[in-house]
């Protein structure tokens, strides 16, 4: 093998820059030195680990991948594995003799395969369509592969063509990606020794989703909508199963909601999945005969939103993850009495949980509020988490982090909310801090025992940063989650205000006339709406990919119409007063906070209009104002944007939160 494939993460660090400051805060730029690490893999025999390992490119416009392997025993170093730039998806053979996964190293994507004890990568698969995903046979000899399938007839004809898309149906466009290619996702099997491609699914108006093998190999299983309203906005999304030869295709499911995360049972006499009755209802979990479609619920006791479903190896308990006060945690449930219990449990988040084949082991990506995403294993006997790769440890040992404050406090329902408080680093008692309204967007989701770059900058620049879990945020019940139901402006407003009254009431370090407020998507439109009803309570604001006008929301955003018909009791010719009256714009002649505008020209889920409604607005009321459009970039700027852009994202909101507007 050779000598650059021993190359461990620690030591990554130290050739990459020896001439970073020490003992300082975090800066924007130390996130091109930051390594991200994702998607572990346990071999069959349970003794390594294959994982992803990402960093900024040199010119800090892309992110470079390959795949590096540690031990679960920890007994040795991570070392890097494949010699690619975009390796990414390691899956083992099931016999654990060689590795399979994605590249694009050529410039198409592929996916290819490399001998466990290392050695030359070799194309193991290729196509003209896109691989989405693929999985390995039982018996190794087979792939199951989900391709996108283009649904445009061959047009030999060499005439020029008009530079046009039709659009037909409600959902047209995504986020990242546009108008949407006319291509669905459909499953094939993928002999290896014979290299004949068979086609299993086939249709032009749904796509085939989640396929997973049955544990004989003989069946594979997958979700989809085949009610041919798909791309109207259709919720329903069914289990089928087909053989994985060919055949006739058996729906498992009949229902009026969305089936997800199938999983078969180790014994495949059973399907494990989540069930959704309609788009803001509660999720469940529930067990189904293969053979007969008898089904029982798993638990009546889930007050969870689960993901990442695994079956226990005896098929007597089931595991998922969840989003639960401030992290993310691992649950079980017993299927005998419905018993749900948190194992792993911390003042962290795990994800990405994967367990050996003998069910002993199980590896998962661990982080915190001051610890990057690294590799982590426990035996499921014990559930003590034991870290295996230190990847971002020199670089975070070298720097002044602060630590995470929780509390509850009582909102106006009288129920509890929970509160977080990052003080600033090297806080001094009888000195006096600013303080920055940080507001997560969502409403969905959860922030908490998590890394972000961002507090930790703001932190060292002198800010102490309070946010909360307001109400429609998951992790805290179905109750709370479904507060803001039809009540954007209303549960998640108040509670970011009486929040910061706590705050402010409770910690007297707190300079009070110097107060920010910042917030991204949900968080930005909050930010809008908070600037509007309390137009003298903050210094400055930063509101990002935002919206302003929840009107114009409704017909350019690249959701379907019957999901903001739901989101609003009706559409906005039914319920006008609703869409308006909880909409920045009606309000934004009260703003007097100036206010920095971030936006991406490619974002559809809160389209660039947004973004110049909020601008012409405070323009024209005379409000300190500025637009800061990141090109081609889409809504994800900040987590998955061009490192550049982000890094420079980062500085334009310490700047804005550092100018003097008197």
């Amino acid at each position: 093998m050779k000598q650059l494939l021993l190359i461990s993460c620690s030591f990554f660090f130290l050739i990459a820059d020896s001439l970073l400051a020490q003992n300082r805060g975090l800066i924007p730029e130390d996130y091109y030195h930051f390594q991200f690490v994702s998607d572990p893999q346990i071999s069959p025999d349970g003794t390594q680990i294959a994982f992803v390992r990402s960093v900024v490119s040199e010119n800090r416009r892309s992110r470079e991948g390959a795949i590096w392997m540690t031990s679960v025993s920890g007994d040795e170093q991570p070392r890097q594995f494949t010699m690619g730039t975009s390796d990414r998806s390691p899956r083992w053979r099931p016999d654990g003799g060689a590795l399979a996964f994605m590249s694009a190293r050529d410039g198409s994507s592929k996916i290819w395969k490399i001998p466990a004890n290392g050695g030359e990568a070799q194309v193991l698969f290729e196509t003209d369509h896109g691989i989405a995903e693929f999985h390995w046979s039982p018996d190794g000899k087979k792939l199951l592969l989900r391709l996108s399938v283009s649904q445009n007839a061959d047009d030999e004809n060499d005439e020029p063509k008009p530079d046009i898309r039709v659009v037909t149906t409600s959902l047209y466009k995504a986020d990242g990606v546009g108008i949407l290619p006319k291509r669905r996702a459909h499953l094939f099997v993928y002999d290896i020794g014979s290299e004949k491609l068979q086609q299993l699914t086939d249709g032009a108006d749904w796509n085939a989703n989640s396929p997973r093998f049955s544990p004989d190999g003989k069946t594979v299983l997958y979700q989809a909508n085949k009610s041919g309203d798909e791309y109207e906005g259709g919720f329903s999304q069914q289990l089928y199963t087909i053989p994985a030869d060919s055949g006739e295709v058996v729906q498992i499911t009949k229902s009026d909601g969305r089936v997800g995360q199938p999983a078969w049972s180790p014994n495949g006499n059973e399907i494990a999945f989540t069930y959704t009755e309609g788009r803001y209802e509660p999720t469940q979990i529930y067990v189904i005969r293969a053979q007969s479609g008898q089904k029982r619920l798993a638990s009546d006791q889930l007050d969870h939103h689960p993901g990442n479903l695994q079956w226990d190896r005896d098929g007597r308990s089931l595991y998922f993850e969840s989003s639960y006060r401030g992290s993310n945690a691992l649950f079980q449930i017993q299927l005998r009495n419905g018993r749900i219990q948190e194992v792993l449990p911390g003042r962290f988040s795990i994800s990405q949980v994967r367990f050996s084949e003998n069910g002993r082991q199980l590896a998962f990506i661990k982080q915190d509020h001051k610890r990057l995403p690294e590799v982590w294993t426990s035996t499921r006997r014990a559930m003590q988490p034991n870290q295996r790769t230190e990847c971002n440890t020199a670089l975070l040992d070298s720097m002044k982090l602060s630590d995470l404050e929780d509390f509850w406090f009582t909102n106006d329902s009288g129920s509890e909310s929970h509160g977080f408080l990052l003080k600033p680093v090297d806080w001094q008692e009888g000195e006096t801090y600013p303080l920055v309204l940080n507001i997560k967007g969502g409403p969905g989701g959860m922030w908490g025992f998590q890394w972000f770059q961002e507090f930790q900058m703001m932190a060292a620049q002198g800010y102490a940063v309070f946010f909360t879990n307001y109400r429609g945020s998951h992790g805290y019940g179905f109750a709370h989650q479904g507060a803001v139901f039809q009540d954007y402006g209303g549960a998640d407003y108040r509670d970011n205000i009486v929040g910061l009254e706590y705050v402010l009431e409770n910690y007297d370090w707190i300079d009070q006339e110097q107060l920010h407020i910042t917030g991204g998507s949900h968080g930005g439109f909050l930010t809008n709406w908070i600037t509007a009803r309390h137009p003298e309570l903050f210094r400055t604001a930063v509101t990002q990919r935002s919206v302003s006008n929840w009107i114009s929301e409704a017909g350019t955003q690249s959701y379907v119409p019957q999901a903001m018909r739901e989101e609003f009791g009706g559409t906005i010719w039914e319920n006008f007063d609703l869409y308006w009256g909880r909409s920045p714009l009606k309000y934004a002649n009260q703003v007097q906070t100036p206010t920095l505008i971030i936006h991406s020209d490619r974002d559809h889920i809160t389209p660039i209009g947004q973004a110049e409604e909020w601008f012409y607005a405070l323009k024209i009321n005379d409000v300190p104002v500025e637009m800061v459009v990141f090109q081609g970039e889409s809504h994800g700027l900040s987590r998955t944007g061009t490192p550049v852009n982000l890094v420079e994202r980062l500085h334009r909101i310490m700047d804005w939160f550092s100018r003097d507007f008197e």
